[in-house]
């Protein structure tokens, strides 16, 4: 569950990476990750 975790931390990561400020891309990601996890 751990690995899942840091996983998902790492991808949020990169997402804000890529928005570069662009805070419309990064609501997107962030809710897909939201959604995959279940909260």
């Amino acid at each position: 569950m751990k690995g899942l975790f840091n996983m998902i931390l790492l991808l949020s990561f990169i997402a804000v990476l890529a928005g570069c400020g662009q805070k419309g891309d990064l609501y997107l990601p962030t809710e897909q990750v939201a959604q995959y996890v279940g909260l």
